[in-house]
């Protein structure tokens, strides 16, 4: 690619990448609406300027397809420098697998700096791992992650990598690009490395195309995923050790039976002070971890017994928090 001619400060652009969000655009931000209604210039997936077609009225607009996210880059960039303004769109969020990425390989590679008369603005959006969510009840209440399942630009180790460290340490999950015409296997493997770690009744939640026209809500289990009608619409939530699926809701707790008796009031629980830290915390956990190995707990046993290397054991009792040290950061944070 040659690099660009610097326009003047009079003709220079600017390229916006809008996130639509779910594809409703009632559950657009104002934002996104505005950038839309000032754009000469619209780019997107031909699936995306559909969605948001009642929009476009009067506006210049470019279709690529699916496998042209470099397209739309170049397009937008080249329009930008004659001086239009460009709304270059993406579902959901454009930061997350959308264009944001790709196009800032492209402005970079052409030479473009911050400092260049064209402008950059980032409009966020809900990403599908949100209005999927929103649909199914409370899944993402506690820790959570996504991955996207396609292979046509990540090689598979290192997704199966992602997805066994994942399933290992209890994250909520979002799949994205769980499954396509040509790629149907990704899901079932997916499923083999999550039951190395998870249980088999693990709850599953598959949404296609959350708030739009053919949206589909499935509810099933880890061991039956890959059974269940899934495509490239669709974001596949699995759920952690601690979730749940009651009155047709799927549902992670947050964590406050760690901490108070939810069926006397809210009170504490025996060893535990609101606005402190768990008596299994940080702090509270060092304590019984350095009494465990007092007692003869080996290096070894440790790590089986929490789950953890053994070199980070092993660092945490080398460098054990001082009793004085730990009250005053208790009360630091109280």
């Amino acid at each position: 690619m040659t690099e660009p001619q610097e326009p003047s400060l009079a003709q220079a652009g600017k390229i916006m990448l809008v996130g639509i969000g779910p594809g409703s655009v009632e559950h657009m931000t104002q934002r996104a609406r505005d950038a839309i209604a000032e754009a000469d210039v619209v780019i997107g997936y031909v699936t995306y300027i559909k969605l948001v077609a009642d929009l476009l009225e009067g506006k210049e607009i470019i279709r690529k397809s699916m496998t042209e996210e470099l397209d739309r880059a170049i397009s937008a960039l080249e329009a930008a420098e004659s001086g239009k303004k460009v709304a270059l769109i993406s579902s959901g969020d454009a930061g997350v697998y959308g264009m944001a990425g790709p196009t800032y390989e492209v402005l970079f590679q052409a030479g473009w700096t911050p400092d260049h008369a064209v402008q950059v603005e980032i409009i966020p959006g809900a990403s599908a791992i949100n209005s999927c969510a929103s649909r199914v009840g409370a899944p993402l209440t506690h820790d959570f992650c996504s991955i996207s399942l396609s292979d046509l630009l990540t090689p598979w180790p290192t997704i199966a990598r992602r997805l066994d460290a994942v399933a290992y340490a209890d994250f909520v999950v979002a799949l994205y690009n769980p499954k396509s015409g040509r790629r149907t296997r990704q899901i079932v493997e997916a499923q083999r490395l999550f039951l190395r770690h998870r249980r088999p009744d693990t709850p599953v939640a598959i949404v296609k195309s959350a708030y739009r026209r053919r949206e589909r809500i499935e509810f099933t289990t880890l061991d039956h995923m890959a059974e269940a009608d899934i495509g490239m619409l669709s974001t596949v939530l699995i759920g952690n050790s601690n979730t749940f699926v009651r009155h047709g809701l799927m549902v992670t707790p947050r964590g406050y039976a760690n901490k108070y008796d939810l069926e006397e009031g809210g009170s504490t629980l025996a060893g535990e002070k609101a606005g402190r830290s768990l008596s299994t915390g940080l702090l509270g956990w060092l304590e019984t971890l350095q009494a465990d190995y007092a007692a003869g707990a080996s290096l070894a046993q440790l790590a089986a017994q929490h789950r953890l290397p053994e070199a980070y054991i092993q660092a945490t009792l080398d460098e054990p928090l001082e009793p004085a040290a730990a009250d005053a950061a208790e009360e630091a944070e109280a």
